[in-house]
């Protein structure tokens, strides 16, 4: 008889170990090694996903198609998903806590549950207080079916049962597997509930969507393992304070990455924005010193935001650089070109940046914004009325072009913007009707044209 082969995971990681130890050689925890037996585990005997996938096809032999896409309802949502979900996906959402991750899967699951079997299942709330929820967020449908489960093997037993089309999990740190020696939510259980469910939706086509915690550094709680074994993960991202969320596809199979939606939180749940650049940009009488209006590119939607600077006298023997919704160390990079090319010195002065909305921008397309609402702070003089920018700048003080300007330009069009300040590679070869197009090549250029 074979002897069964048995390992140590770590509920802190889920790094692997042949033998007991007393602090786990990948991150260093004390005491988090568990016994593990693959053996014991259900899925170590299931049979193959599909009749012959243990054989290789050429990929000529594959049958080409376009993949069933499943609209959860909210327009938002299916915009970030990459057009609705698509059969035998699975989708991590992930979020700070109370930012509305189950009530946004609540309301799609009510919506989907109208065209498609659907159950949603929870670990955390008792069914009583899931229909009350529901209730209040209007959204309790006759059709959608709820559990309250938190083993995986049952869980998936009543899926099969039902013939569900779409499966929500609530969340999967609440879930456990039999065959884990460890409690729900430690990095064995997450992981292994995560493989049995991603192993179910690939077999039946199944759509799933896992809430998932995250952990004080804003990550999603569990083995880093877990986003990559599903196809699509989203985050929910929020200032403190603020009514409006949006929602952010970091990983996507079936889409584009880094695609965003945006919702409002009301009495009634989260509604759908459809104009985001109208919340993104401050309603001033008269303009004023230290902003500037960025045409931002997320995922494939242009957005109007507005940067906002305060250059002041330094109050300390340091000078204070703070970026609020960009990278800290490419304002500083920023600041120096500023200084070399623009002939702007800002030594001795605090420098604060701030992105409006609690949006926060990864493409560089911010630079020339950043460096126009800095300059105009520091002369206390605002920019030429109805003006937006964007552009690149490299180290050598040239302005370098951006993807998708005139898509950007046409945007701006829409919300009443009459001049645009572009690198000259994004200038239109056609003139676009009510806007002026001021094409620059260099730093300084741009600083003499936008006041």
């Amino acid at each position: 008889m074979a002897k069964t082969r048995e390992v140590f995971l770590c509920d802190q990681c889920g790094a692997e170990s042949l033998k007991w130890q007393g602090q786990c050689p990948a991150c260093g925890a004390w005491n988090s090694l568990v016994k593990f037996n693959p053996g014991k585990h259900p899925a170590a005997r299931q049979a193959p996903l599909v009749a012959g996938s243990m054989q290789s096809k050429r990929i000529n032999e594959i049958s080409e198609g376009d993949e069933a896409r499943i609209s959860t309802g909210m327009t938002e949502f299916d915009r970030v998903l990459g057009g609705g979900l698509v059969a035998g996906s699975v989708t991590l959402l992930g979020g700070d806590p109370g930012i509305g991750k189950s009530t946004l899967l609540l309301q799609a699951a009510d919506q989907l549950s109208q065209n498609v079997t659907t159950l949603y299942a929870t670990g955390e709330e008792s069914l009583r207080q899931v229909s009350l929820r529901a209730k209040r967020l209007e959204a309790a449908g006759q059709a959608l079916h709820l559990m309250a489960e938190t083993n995986i093997e049952t869980l998936l037993a009543e899926t099969a049962r039902l013939t569900c089309k779409v499966l929500v999990v609530d969340s999967i740190q609440t879930m456990f597997i039999d065959g884990v020696e460890s409690s729900p939510g430690s990095a064995s259980q997450v992981r292994e509930s995560a493989a049995q469910l991603v192993r179910y939706a690939k077999d039946s086509g199944t759509a799933v969507l896992i809430i998932g915690h995250v952990t004080k550094e804003g990550t999603i709680a569990g083995p880093r393992i877990l986003e990559h074994m599903v196809d699509t993960v989203l985050y929910f991202e929020s200032d403190a304070g603020s009514r409006y969320r949006l929602i952010r596809a970091v990983k996507n199979r079936f889409g584009a990455a880094n695609e965003v939606g945006v919702f409002a939180m009301a009495e009634q749940g989260l509604k759908e924005v459809k104009n985001p650049s109208a919340i993104f940009l401050s309603q001033h009488a008269q303009p004023i010193p230290g902003s500037a209006v960025l045409v931002a590119r997320e995922g494939s939607r242009p957005m109007l935001i507005e940067i906002q600077a305060l250059v002041d006298e330094g109050q300390g023997m340091n000078p204070r650089r703070v970026a609020v919704g960009l990278e800290q160390n490419r304002l500083a990079m920023l600041l120096a070109i500023l200084h070399r090319h623009g002939g702007v010195a800002t030594q001795g002065q605090d420098v604060f940046i701030n992105v409006v909305g609690g949006v926060r921008i990864v493409e560089t397309a911010a630079d020339l914004a950043v460096m126009l609402s800095a300059a105009s702070s520091l002369r206390d003089k605002p920019l030429i009325s109805g003006l937006v920018c964007f552009g690149e700048l490299g180290l050598a003080g040239e302005i370098r072009p951006v993807p998708y300007g005139e898509e950007r330009l046409r945007e701006a069009v829409k919300h009443g913007f009459s001049r645009a300040i572009v690198p000259t590679a994004n200038a239109p070869r056609r003139n676009i009707e009510g806007l002026e197009v001021i094409a620059v090549d260099r730093l300084p250029e741009a600083l003499a044209r936008a006041f």
